[in-house]
């Protein structure tokens, strides 16, 4: 009785695929070679996935030695005013935002993190702001579509029209918007 043995899985995959394998050279034909000496039928993104969008702006290093607690999330407006959400001593945020302001002009939205005794990590996200004086709530969406419109306010769907809120969408849009402090939000448009 003759036995004949099959290809294994992995060629007939290859070959499957449209990928011509070399079994005596060891590696993979008609391909050029990738970063770790062979050659990626997936190429790179397949292999490592598709890049994040970057969050910051901007990102540097501060001396703080009178800030307390482990991390500070704060809003500089244009006019040089901080608007903080943690409790902390008046001047304490000065060289965060010092460091910060190095890099990136207001208005931004930053976040600092201690790493050691007095020295904090800080990064920045530039940002838009507007002021809203007629919506209630912390957060928004307002969708704008041809004739339609949808509004959300903080999870719930809301009623009425806001033409302060449509000015900002000019045509088709996505508005999203945050609540700084009273009437100040940080607007956010994506055209669609």
């Amino acid at each position: 009785m003759l036995f004949r043995r099959r290809k294994p899985l992995h060629e007939r995959l290859a070959e499957a695929g449209g990928v011509l394998l070399d079994v005596q050279a060891g590696g993979w034909l008609g391909q050029p070679p990738g970063p770790f000496g062979r050659p990626s039928p997936l190429g790179e993104t397949g292999v490592h996935g598709v890049p994040r969008a970057r969050q910051w702006d901007a990102v540097g290093t501060a001396d703080a030695p009178g800030l307390p607690g482990d991390a500070v999330h704060f809003v500089a407006l244009s006019d040089g005013t901080l608007i903080v959400d943690e409790d902390v001593p008046d001047g304490a945020l000065g060289p965060l935002a010092d460091a910060i302001e190095a890099l990136v002009t207001p208005p931004y939205r930053a976040e600092a993190v201690r790493r050691e005794d007095a020295v904090w990590a800080v990064a920045a996200r530039r940002i838009e702001i507007t002021e809203l004086p007629d919506v209630d709530g912390e957060e928004l969406e307002l969708a704008v579509r041809g004739e339609e419109r949808s509004l959300v306010v903080d999870g719930r769907r809301s009623f009425g029209l806001n033409p302060s809120l449509e000015r900002l969408a000019q045509g088709d849009a996505v508005v999203r918007g945050r609540r700084i402090d009273g009437d100040l939000w940080e607007i956010k448009v994506d055209p669609l």
